[in-house]
């Protein structure tokens, strides 16, 4: 719990210095640099992931099927009732 606490610290120190908007710029121009960094770090200009590299294409999971929720037979009598 000590990491959580010091990084609250810091935002807040960070959102009275600085206010929510240069606050922003700031995180944003961070990532943008991070970004840059990362594209450095891979002169190939590959951007492979490492679990789906290493996972054959048959053993990636497939998405789970869409299922429409039954209505009940209450709703069937209120809406036979109705017409």
């Amino acid at each position: 719990m000590g990491r959580i606490e010091e990084f609250l610290v810091v935002f807040f120190v960070g959102l009275l210095l600085f206010g929510p908007h240069k606050l922003k710029d700031i995180a944003s121009s961070l990532g943008g640099a991070l970004n840059e960094f990362k594209k450095a770090m891979n002169p190939e200009g590959q951007n492979v992931q490492p679990h789906a590299a290493q996972q054959p294409a048959y053993a990636q999971a497939a998405p789970a099927p869409v299922r429409r929720a039954r209505k009940s037979t209450a709703a069937k009598k209120t809406k036979a009732s109705r017409a």
